[in-house]
């Protein structure tokens, strides 16, 4: 297993101090290259060098991507100073997946060495008329003598311009259809303009310096090698891709957030008023507070996501849209939070530290619609909505003790895992959701650990199972409205509105449900400060807030507590993680 802190130091170590103005990956020129909108060409190199890329191309193929959570949390160091250097590089890693996944052995190999020497991919996924609706694509790929014919335009494509291949999703049937799509790998060295043309590069509010284009392709021959996996395989493959899409694009809004929340420190720990730093006034510490909690809820929610791409593959469906919805809509509150906090600052732009928090902020709207946009990821649970309710209600005791079992280890970072193969990743769950199935066991044992403990500690754990006993009595009240809607609107309900609202109380409860489970089986894991049953309760607090707005579960005693926790990672250089993950400040 992967040593990933040291791994992590090692890297921290290669990109130096940002705000070094003389070092190799600053605030200040990532400012001037987003400023001017240029491509991270030299930022991209130096992360190659190090061998980043070695993270997302499989240990057969000669790299390193043994454990997604590896991946997962490297990126996370990139984002935090670059959010636009980080996609870049994801991009590569995502436009790989399609071969990852249904390419024959000598593909994954071939386009393993394009990526560690260097090259760079793109998924031509989505189309101007058409974007998430990729059924409707019009891009054709016809039969011809030793090959194929693509015809068609593929547009708002991450990296097409600089790519060296252009992963192309095409119909490949006249009636298309979930069997009438293919994926074409399509290597632009040595194609003819006249068959291949780029189209302008879109200017984009954040990433400003992101290649956003597309291709144009007109009777482009492509030999029969270029098709990856069967005729017919492409919308499998591609919604499969999609799966690990939806978590890897989390790692950037939490990586967003956490240099928004490290600025607004900066300022709240200098700046006096009223007699004393801005971060001791009770109400700009309990935003504080509660934006590093915030934090703190996703992070539990991606650990159990990430790794249950390898440990429940059959469960990815439900948890990358749970992951994809749930992460953006809820940091997106949190920025708004720590823009008052910061007040005036967040207005200049000259000095690197404010001008970054303005970048992340723009930046960070690529998460919303990345990689399949809110309502994608609504509708898709929603689709499985009333199978997940019913299996979380009637609590089957042998399907709960599976679940308890299957649980543990996904919220156990340090327990092994076999290889990642997203081949067998499934399109649909089944009804199973083990950390939602499992939650009220884990209330049962919050209960009896409050019962062990004392003092403090057990009245601060009892409390944190009746929050989470609650959570879980949000879901029967969730499926008892979830039945009345289909007993009201019908077939009708399928595309309503109320629906997609149960499916993103879902989410909460799926949220809640992932830090109580990492407090329970994660604990040996985490920074020692963050072990508290205070930040659990606090965590909890931020999500029953969701259902209940005046509800308040914590007093100034766990504030103040949690608020030292995130002082001392604030001070000593640490990644805003459960994991005591070390940064450059």
């Amino acid at each position: 297993m992967t040593d990933l802190p040291a791994l992590m130091a090692d890297l921290e170590r290669h990109l130096g101090d940002p705000d070094d103005p003389a070092g190799p990956m600053p605030f200040s020129r990532i400012l001037d290259l987003d400023e001017r909108e240029e491509y991270p060409h030299e930022f991209v190199d130096l992360l190659a060098s190090w061998g980043l890329y070695d993270w997302i191309v499989p240990a057969e193929n000669g790299g390193k991507a043994v454990d997604v959570q590896d991946g997962f949390n490297l990126y996370r160091l990139v984002a935090r100073r670059d959010p636009t250097s980080a996609t870049a590089m994801v991009l590569t890693s995502l436009s790989y997946m399609p071969v990852w996944i249904a390419g024959t052995p000598e593909q994954r190999q071939h386009f393993a060495d394009v990526i560690r020497g260097g090259g760079k991919l793109a998924w031509g996924l989505s189309e101007r008329r058409h974007g998430s609706d990729i059924l409707a694509n019009d891009t054709t790929a016809r039969r011809t003598g030793g090959g194929w014919l693509l015809d068609g335009e593929k547009w708002t494509i991450g990296n097409a311009t600089v790519a060296d291949v252009v992963m192309v999703f095409a119909r490949t049937s006249e009636r298309g259809g979930p069997g009438g799509y293919s994926v074409f790998a399509v290597e632009k060295a040595g194609i003819p303009a006249d068959q291949l043309e780029h189209l302008p590069d879109e200017p984009l509010h954040g990433l400003r310096g992101l290649d956003m284009s597309g291709v144009r392709l007109r009777n482009c021959f492509v030999p029969d090698s270029a098709l990856v996996g069967r005729a017919g395989q492409g919308l499998e493959t591609a919604l499969k891709s999609s799966q690990l899409a939806r978590v890897a694009i989390a790692s950037i809004a939490m990586s967003c957030v956490d240099t928004a929340l490290r600025t607004t420190l900066d300022f709240a720990v200098r700046r006096t008023i009223f007699g004393g730093p801005v971060f001791e006034v009770p109400y700009s510490q309990r935003q504080l507070v509660e934006s590093f909690a915030d934090l703190l809820v996703t992070d539990a929610l991606t650990t159990g996501a990430v790794r249950s791409l390898q440990l429940s593959p059959d469960q990815a469906s439900i948890w990358s849209s749970v992951v994809k919805y749930f992460v953006p809509t809820f940091l997106e509150e949190t920025l708004g939070r720590l823009t008052t906090v910061l007040g005036a600052r967040y207005y200049l732009r000259s000095h690197p530290r404010h001008g970054i928090f303005q970048k992340v902020l723009r930046d960070f709207a690529i998460s919303n619609f990345a990689d399949g946009n809110t309502v994608v990821n609504l509708k898709n649970i929603a689709l499985q909505l009333e199978k997940l309710l019913a299996n979380a209600t009637v609590q089957d005791p042998e399907a709960v003790a599976g679940a308890v079992a299957r649980t543990g280890p996904l919220f156990d970072p340090s327990h092994p895992m076999e290889p990642y193969r997203p081949a067998e990743q499934q399109l649909f769950s089944r009804g199973i959701d083990d950390p939602v199935l499992a939650l009220r066991s884990a209330v049962d044992e919050l209960r009896w650990s409050a019962g062990a403990a004392t003092g403090r500690d057990a009245a601060q754990l009892a409390a944190a199972a009746d929050a989470a006993g609650a959570m879980a009595g949000e879901l029967d009240r969730i499926a008892e409205e979830h039945r009345k809607l289909l007993s009201d609107q019908g077939k009708d309900a399928a595309s309503s509105a109320e629906l997609y609202d149960l499916a993103k109380q879902y989410t909460t409860v799926s949220a809640a449900a992932a830090v109580v489970h990492l407090h329970l089986n994660g604990g040996h894991c985490m920074d020692p400060a963050l072990r508290s049953p205070a930040v659990l309760l606090v965590c909890l607090e931020r999500l029953l807030k969701r259902f209940h707005p005046t509800r308040r579960i914590t007093g100034p005693q766990e504030i103040a507590e949690v608020a030292a926790a995130l002082s001392s990672a604030h001070g000593e250089g640490r990644l805003f993680s459960f994991r005591a993950f070390p940064v450059n400040r």
